[in-house]
């Protein structure tokens, strides 16, 4: 290898030093065209093989501080995820304490209420309990009173109707004694008048079942029985007390009385 050769690359390798240590200002291509003006065609063809060595490692150097700029860039987005990230989870926090201390302060306020409402609740309920009720004596039962007791409107039922008020009046007679009499005297008509014996002559016809003149009926009338003398009660009551008086009985009576 000639000398100059050699000499030229020792020269071109402490060049090369100096511009690696530039290459971050200066960039790969302003250091090779710094390195080599002013040399001869050998040395500038020496200079441009050591050019050829050194781009490799000028580029290298390039791209080591690209890749550490990179990794500086990448941890910087990292860091600002992480922070972000961080950030979200303690807003997240933040409004799940708030609300857990909102719906606490509710409750208490609700407790708080009920509290106060309790006592004052309790007087009214106080007042609003019903006064037990004094027993009502029961008023008295009016005793019902007798039901007047019916006959049926017909011989039968006029005779015992007649014998009924009889025995509160205490006048004598049976049913068999007033039947016969009634047959022989009206033959059971209450609308029968005699217009030709004795007493039709002097102006008192004889009249109804048991043949009553007025005047004795007006005598003999019973209270409680019509005034009527030929209502078939009223005339046989009132005659059935004529008899008793004159005969001691209806039952006493045979004939013409």
């Amino acid at each position: 290898m000639p000398q100059h050769a050699t000499s030229g690359l020792h020269r071109l390798t402490r060049t090369h030093k100096l511009s690696v240590a530039g290459v971050a200002a200066a960039g790969a291509a302003a250091l090779v065209f710094t390195v080599v003006p002013g040399a001869d065609a050998d040395q500038g063809k020496s200079q441009a093989t050591a050019v050829e060595n050194v781009q490799p490692v000028a580029f290298s150097a390039v791209g080591t501080a690209a890749k550490a700029q990179q990794a500086t860039i990448a941890k910087q987005a990292d860091n600002s995820a992480a922070k972000g990230r961080a950030e979200v989870a303690a807003a997240k926090k933040a409004a799940a304490v708030k609300a857990e201390k909102a719906r606490a302060a509710k409750a208490a306020a609700n407790r708080s209420a009920v509290r106060t409402a309790i006592p004052a609740a309790a007087p009214k309920a106080a007042a609003a309990k019903p006064v037990a009720a004094k027993p009502v004596a029961a008023k008295p039962v009016a005793a019902a009173k007798p039901v007047a007791k019916t006959y049926p409107d017909n011989l039968d039922g006029w005779i015992r109707e007649s014998l009924a008020i009889m025995a509160k009046k205490g006048i004598p007679g049976s049913y068999e004694g007033i039947h016969r009499n009634i047959i022989r005297e009206s033959s059971g008509n209450p609308m029968a008048i005699n217009n030709w014996d004795i007493n039709a002559i002097n102006g008192t016809p004889s009249k109804g079942l048991l043949q009553v003149i007025q005047p004795t009926f007006n005598t003999y009338h019973v209270e409680g029985t019509s005034w009527n003398l030929y209502d078939p009660v009223a005339n046989i009551t009132a005659a059935c007390n004529y008899a008793a008086d004159k005969y001691g009985s209806m039952d006493n009576v045979n004939s013409a009385y």
